[in-house]
């Protein structure tokens, strides 16, 4: 008897493509998990990809100051009614509250465009060549109260070219996402 696949819901912001990378993957009998929800905190392309693959999908207006806790609610409570085991954030551009971290602790995982702990948060790319590094990267790892500061899982490691902007490094960047995140994941949820 084959064991069940890790429900699986997947945040996103934008265009989606390393949703649309963890999806395919997915699609494999043997992947020890399954989609069962993408959720975004605007209009996204993304989100329109997935509804237009029979996904569940789930629209929640940007949060503001004030209603970031019923936000947070709201979220747990489609998670849970959708029997989500794991969250993937996948270019989800919202920090999460601490308490939401907190009762996920230990099961929500994220993409991030370096090579932590290296360049934690935002213009990653940009960084690396201002520090004349060699090479670049990409990491996935746990998601904790800490910005890009839990347990990384895998890393893939990209050359830094003579003449690369933030753009042609984010690009290759992004081709080692869409290789790396799918398989950490599954391995993640096959532990």
């Amino acid at each position: 008897m084959e064991a069940p696949k890790t429900k699986v819901a997947i945040l996103l912001s934008g265009r989606g493509s390393n949703m649309m990378a963890l999806v395919d993957y997915a699609r494999d009998q043997n992947c020890a998990y399954e989609v069962v929800l993408v959720a975004s905190d605007r209009p996204a392309a993304g989100l329109s990809w997935a509804d237009a693959e029979g996904l569940p999908t789930i629209e929640f207006p940007t949060p503001t100051p004030k209603d970031k806790s019923q936000y947070h609610q709201a979220l747990d409570l489609n998670l849970k009614r959708h029997g989500v085991e794991i969250i993937a954030l996948a270019g989800y551009m919202r920090l999460l509250s601490d308490d939401f971290v907190a009762r996920w602790r230990g099961k929500i995982i994220n993409i991030h465009p370096s090579l932590l702990p290296k360049y934690k948060g935002l213009d990653t790319h940009a960084r690396a060549i201002q520090a004349d590094d060699a090479v670049a990267g990409c990491s996935v790892h746990v998601v904790t109260e800490e910005l890009d500061g839990g347990e990384v899982l895998g890393q893939a490691e990209v050359p830094i070219l003579p003449g690369d902007t933030p753009d042609t490094l984010a690009a290759r960047v992004l081709e080692a996402e869409h290789r790396l995140y799918p398989r950490i994941l599954a391995e993640f949820c096959a532990r």
